[in-house]
C-alpha cells in the first residue's frame, strides 16, 4: 500500500538532494495529465524554498505566452512557471511547434520564429533543435536548484523514436529519471502503464522510477489488487494515486473545455471553434464567471442566441476565416448584430473583422489576399517580425487599467482605428464601429483581470458586480494541487528514488 510520506520525512529527505537536479514526467498518452502533475511538483519545491523551473524540451501547441526575455513558450509552461513563482523564460520551452495545417508548423526556437515547416522537414532538423534544448536545459540547471521536465506525447510512439528530443531521447540525453503518469480516469490504466514500459530500451526502463496513477475516483481499496500486482509485476513503486480535483482551472495546452450553464439571466458568450484557434485561454476566465454562459460553436451544430459573439485569435487567419464563412457563421453574426448583439474579435479575430486580410508572403498558409466580414473599416498585412510584448494600457470606454499580451503578425490600417479600443503606452490599439457594437484589438488576456473584465461585458449588457479574480483563482488551484501531493503521494519515497543514479 503506498503511503503519503510524513513532513518529517519530506524535509529528510529534502536535505540530501544532490542540486541541481532534474526530473522528467512522461505520459503514456496525451493529456494524461502530465502538465498537471509538473506545476503540482513546481508549487511543492516551490513551498519548501527550493529555486524550481519548469522545462518541457519540445511543446506542440497554439496556446502561447510572452515571455519575460521577448520570447514565446507554450501556455501550460507559463502556467509551471508561475507554479515555480518565477518569471516565464524561453529557456523552459525551447522548442515550440504551432500548427498552421494538417502537414506544417511554425517552428520557433528558444522564444524566436524560426520559420515554417512541413512535418518531414522538421523531422530531419531535430538533430539541429537538439543543440538548442540542451543548451536551455544547462542554462536553466546553472540558475535553478530543481527543474521539472514536461514530455510530450508518450514515450511508446515508435514511429517518433529516432532523433527523439521530446521524451526518452532527452531523459537520455541528459541522464535524468523518469515518472510515467497514467489516466485511470480513461480507462486501461494497467495496460497504459506496463504496455509503455515494454516499449521502452532496456535503460529507459532503469531510469523510470515508477508511475503516477491520475484522476483516480472511488475507493483507493478497490483499486489496490491491482497496484501490487503492478508493483510486483515490474518492480518499480507507484507514487501516488491522485484523485480527480473537481472544478480545476488552468491554463491548458490544446484541449478547450465546455462550460456548464449558470441562471437563466446570465450573458450568452458564444465562440465559434475555428481550427486553427489560438491561445483559447483566453476564455477561461469566463467559464469561471457566475453570470455568463460560455459556448463553443463546433462544425454542424446550431448557432445558439447570444447576447455577445467573440471571434478568437488564430494561428491561420486566412484559413480559419474560410472555415467560418463555410459554416455559414458570418450570416448568423450578421443577424445577430441586426438583432442588437455585440461582437468582439481579439487578435486574429480583430483581423477578420476588418475589409481584407493579406498575406502576400505567404506568413500563415499560401501567399495571397482574402475579403474580411466588413464590419470594421481596416484591412490588415502579414508581415514578417512578430510582436511579443507584455503590456499595461486601458480600456478606452471605460477607462479602466488593463494588461494582456501581444502575439501577432498583422499590421492593420484604416478609418476604423481612429476609434482605438485601447490606450497601450505611448500607442493606441484595437478599434470600436461607430454605432458601438462591434469591437476588437490585438490584446490576449483581456478578462484576466478583474476589473476589464467587468468592463468589458458591461460593454456587452452585463450589468453586475460580479468579478473574476483569474490569477487568485489560478493561485489556489496550484496550491490545491499542492496539497495532493502532500496527501496522495509518496513524496518521500519518490525523493529518496530521485537521489539514485538513474541507471543503477
Amino acid at each position: 500500500m503506498l503511503k503519503a510520506g510524513s513532513e518529517a520525512g519530506f524535509n529528510c529527505q529534502l536535505s540530501t538532494i544532490n542540486c541541481p537536479l532534474t526530473l522528467m514526467v512522461q505520459g503514456c498518452t496525451s493529456d494524461a495529465g502530465k502538465s498537471t502533475v509538473v506545476a503540482a511538483l513546481c508549487r511543492w519545491f516551490a513551498k519548501r524554498g527550493y529555486s524550481v523551473a519548469p522545462f518541457k524540451p519540445q511543446n506542440m501547441a497554439l496556446n502561447s505566452a510572452v515571455t519575460v526575455d521577448g520570447g514565446e513558450i507554450g501556455r501550460s509552461t507559463a502556467l509551471q512557471a508561475l507554479a515555480c513563482g518565477v518569471e516565464p523564460h524561453s529557456d523552459m520551452n525551447p522548442v515550440l511547434l504551432k500548427p498552421q495545417t494538417d502537414m506544417g508548423a511554425q517552428v520557433i526556437i528558444r522564444g524566436k520564429v524560426l520559420g515554417n515547416m512541413q512535418a518531414l522537414d522538421y523531422h530531419a532538423y531535430k538533430k539541429t533543435a537538439s543543440e538548442a534544448v540542451l543548451a536551455a536545459w544547462k542554462d536553466l540547471s546553472a540558475r535553478y536548484d530543481v527543474i521539472i521536465v514536461e514530455g510530450a506525447g508518450s514515450p511508446a510512439e515508435i514511429n517518433l523514436r529516432e532523433n527523439d528530443i521530446a521524451n526518452m531521447g532527452f531523459a537520455e540525453m541528459v541522464d535524468c529519471p523518469v515518472i510515467l503518469v497514467a489516466d485511470i480516469d480513461r480507462g486501461g490504466v494497467f495496460a497504459h502503464l506496463t504496455g509503455t514500459l515494454d516499449l521502452l530500451s532496456e535503460s529507459e526502463q532503469k531510469r523510470t522510477l515508477g508511475f503516477v496513477i491520475n484522476r483516480f475516483r472511488g475507493d483507493l481499496s478497490l483499486l489496490q489488487g491491482g497496484l501490487d500486482w503492478l508493483e510486483d509485476r515490474t518492480g518499480k513503486p507507484v507514487f501516488g494515486v491522485l484523485p480527480y480535483l473537481h472544478g480545476l482551472t488552468l491554463d491548458a495546452e490544446d484541449a478547450v473545455d465546455e462550460q456548464g450553464e449558470h441562471e437563466s439571466d446570465a450573458l450568452n458568450v458564444v465562440v465559434p471553434l475555428l481550427p486553427r484557434m489560438s491561445n483559447h485561454n483566453d476564455f477561461d476566465p469566463l467559464r469561471l464567471h457566475p453570470q455568463v454562459n460560455l459556448r463553443f460553436v463546433k462544425m454542424g451544430e446550431p448557432w445558439p442566441a447570444a447576447d455577445l459573439v467573440i471571434l478568437p485569435g488564430s494561428k491561420a487567419t486566412r484559413a480559419d476565416l474560410a472555415f467560418l464563412l463555410e459554416q455559414g457563421w458570418d450570416k448568423q453574426i450578421e443577424k445577430h448584430l441586426r438583432y442588437g448583439g455585440k461582437v468582439l474579435g481579439i487578435c486574429g479575430g480583430f483581423q477578420m473583422l476588418g475589409q481584407q486580410i493579406d498575406d502576400p508572403d505567404g506568413l500563415e498558409s499560401d501567399a495571397g489576399s482574402s475579403v474580411g466580414l466588413g464590419w470594421l473599416d481596416m484591412s490588415t498585412r502579414l508581415v514578417a517580425g512578430k510582436q511579443l510584448r507584455s503590456v499595461d494600457g486601458i480600456f478606452l470606454p471605460a477607462n479602466t487599467s488593463i494588461h494582456g499580451y501581444e502575439i501577432h503578425n498583422g499590421v492593420s490600417q484604416g478609418a476604423a482605428l481612429s476609434r482605438p479600443m485601447l490606450q497601450l503606452g505611448d500607442h493606441e490599439d484595437g478599434a470600436i464601429s461607430k454605432d458601438d457594437q462591434v469591437m476588437g484589438c490585438y490584446l490576449h488576456g483581456l478578462f484576466d483581470n478583474a476589473g476589464a473584465a467587468k468592463a468589458i461585458l458591461q460593454w456587452a449588457g452585463l450589468y453586475s458586480h460580479e468579478a473574476v479574480d483569474y490569477d487568485g483563482h489560478r493561485q489556489r488551484d496550484l496550491n490545491r494541487l499542492c496539497a495532493m501531493l502532500d496527501a496522495h503521494a509518496d513524496m518521500a519515497g519518490l525523493l529518496a528514488a530521485m537521489n539514485k543514479p538513474p541507471n543503477k
